[in-house]
């Protein structure tokens, strides 16, 4: 669950990718990149995703094939991720390079980062993680630099941010970021109705402070968030319920190389969430505290030989109303790249030791791979294999009334194989294609169902074993010409996640809320400093305990214009969102907005 641990051959379960290279002009697009890792292994199977608009990140994420989204509708709504079927507690979101912990129930709500400071996003399809990048300042003829944004639209919201980046000296920059969202987020349903409950006052900010000294660098970074919201319940059983939320935490990574065969990366964190509940069936509160200390070291052998070693640390303990429990956590990993003229292979194994006060302690042994084929120019064979340990969350196993102590751990083993094409077909234009067909294996999948005994109480449970079988395909082209600039990008995202326990009540049933089929498409125009962006996704084939769900697909569509100023640019946008107005539900019960206008502008200077 700490992030240094699977960075060194970019294959094991906690691992994290490194930052991305330097983007061509498909700066706001998805691509396949090939990205090197801060132990100086190659990891194989990533997409970069450049954040356009950072205030709709569900609508951002929905470019990443495979990747299922749980949104409880509106700005107020939980917001998790689950890549290809392996649920949101499998799914590791890192910032910078650190991994945010729940470990209450495991889901990592996006709704609580700090979205607008981020330039983009590394999904790693073999470490099952997604990780977020802060913007890194950038200076022309001044010293300071910045910008102040207010975007306004549907349901009562406001969206106001302001950044300031200050150059200290030469190897020194600050940045100091905030931000907002004001929405009465009553939004009208589709048989009149309207949602209720679902507003939101939210304030977030931080610091960033980004170094460089000889031969290395360092970023340590300050974030705070707090919130008010309503929490509706589902349209059968709706609620006044309230939840205020609040965390800070204060991190720092720092890597520097000491010689040609020896670099040391290591970083630190310290953070606290705390979340209360206002209930009809009583007031509740948890506080979360975590700490990390993570530590990675890579020596080369030789040109074509790196050996790693990673070892990694935290604590977590969380304090409720209904329980108390606390965890510590002790990984450590040694992996191998091999890196040839037309083969690259990364090998690992890990070790992880999870240990919670006076209750129990689970270890596993987590062996890794991934390989590069370079078959000719533009054209490379990947696929990676490894084991995905998780334990369960502590909601799961010591909720009293809910938790079961004696849940077994998931485990998975997760493998793909696949193909990558790009190609300049000419100084104008660019093409990209991708396939990758995957096989997931699970075992013991945690999940919850009404009791015998009582139909109202539900329980978790391990129901066995699960497959997840897929296939995801992208295709795209850059086309740049002067002031004409246009990038498409097609992806399509089949997937069976299906109940293999046998006596199971669900066997041979789809898994809930996974779709079988996903199709989007994205056509990003610009022309000088004018921009105009649609994106069309369509979902179908999914299901929940009652059955099918109904098929559903969405249009938006953001245009931008920006005026350059004397020393600064004035910036025009406006996004239509559901421009077809759709009724639809991401999670059952928690519909998703109609058709909406958010409009704004931003002064930079």
């Amino acid at each position: 669950m700490l992030f240094s641990i699977l960075i060194s051959a970019g294959l094991l379960s906690a691992g994290r990718p490194a930052e991305p290279a330097e983007q061509p002009v498909t700066a706001d697009t998805l691509h396949t990149v090939t990205v090197t890792a801060d132990k100086g292994v190659v990891i194989s199977r990533t997409d970069t995703l450049h954040i356009h608009n950072p205030f709709d990140i569900t609508g951002e994420l929905h470019q990443v094939p495979g990747l299922q989204l749980g949104d409880y509708g509106g700005f107020a709504g939980l917001k998790t991720v689950s890549l290809r079927g392996m649920g949101s507690p499998h799914t590791a979101i890192y910032v910078d390079g650190v991994r945010i912990g729940n470990v209450q129930s495991g889901q990592g709500d996006m709704g609580m980062l700090d979205i607008e400071n981020f330039s983009s996003a590394v999904v790693d399809y073999a470490q099952n993680s997604i990780s977020f990048n802060t913007i890194r300042p950038t200076f022309e003829n001044s010293p300071v630099a910045g910008n102040v944004r207010l975007s306004a639209g549907s349901f009562g919201t406001y969206l106001p941010s302001a950044r300031l980046d200050f150059k200290l000296s030469e190897s020194l920059a600050l940045s100091a970021h905030a931000a907002g969202i004001i929405s009465e987020g009553n939004f009208p349903l589709s048989d009149g109705t309207i949602r209720q409950n679902n507003d939101i006052r939210q304030i977030r900010g931080g610091l960033n402070l980004f170094g460089t000294m000889d031969e290395g660098d360092y970023h340590i970074k300050a974030f705070y968030n707090a919130a008010e919201r309503g929490t509706p319940g589902s349209i059968a059983w709706p609620s006044e319920d309230r939840q205020k939320d609040k965390n800070i935490y204060l991190q720092a990574v720092a890597r520097k190389t000491f010689s040609p065969l020896y670099s040391l990366r290591m970083s630190a964190k310290a953070g606290y969430d705390d979340i209360y509940y206002t209930s009809a069936w009583g007031d509740s509160q948890y506080g979360q505290t975590e700490l990390q200390l993570n530590s990675s070291h890579i020596f080369r052998l030789y040109r074509w030989w790196d050996i790693s070693l990673a070892a990694d640390l935290q604590w977590d303990r969380l304090a409720s109303t209904n329980y108390n429990a606390s965890r510590t956590t002790v990984i450590s990993a040694l992996a191998s790249s091999f890196n040839f003229e037309r083969l690259s292979l990364n090998i690992a194994a890990e070790y992880s030791g999870y240990i919670d006060k006076a209750q129990c302690t689970r270890h596993a042994v987590s062996p890794s791979m991934d390989f590069r084929i370079y078959v000719t120019e533009g054209l490379d064979i990947v696929g990676f294999g490894r084991r995905a340990y998780r334990v369960p969350m502590f909601n799961e196993l010591y909720y009293v009334g809910y938790g079961n102590p004696d849940l077994l751990p998931e485990d998975a083993w997760l493998t793909d194989l696949g193909l990558d094409f790009h190609k300049s077909i000419s100084p104008s234009w660019n093409i990209r294609a991708k396939a990758d067909a995957f096989l997931n294996h699970l075992s013991n999948k945690i999940t919850s169902a009404p009791t015998e005994e009582d139909p109202n109480i539900w329980l978790p449970f391990n129901i066995g074993r699960v497959r997840s079988t897929g296939l995801d395909i992208t295709t795209g082209t850059d086309y740049k010409s002067g002031d004409c600039k246009i990038y498409m990008d097609m992806r399509y995202s089949y997937q069976s996640a299906v109940d293999r326990t046998p006596d199971s009540y669900s066997y041979g049933q789809q898994l809930p809320y996974l779709a079988k089929h996903t199709v989007t498409a994205d056509l990003k125009t610009s022309w000088k400093d004018f921009s105009l962006n649609p994106r069309w996704v369509l979902k179908t084939g999914r299901t929940d305990l009652a059955g099918t769900l109904a098929d559903w697909n969405t249009l938006d569509l953001t245009a931008t214009k920006k005026f350059s100023l004397k020393k600064s640019s004035l910036t025009l946008n406006l996004t239509a969102k559901n421009l077809l107005n759709s009724s639809y539900e991401l999670v059952s019960g928690y519909p998703m907005p109609p058709r909406s206008l958010v409009g704004g502008i931003e002064l930079g200077f």
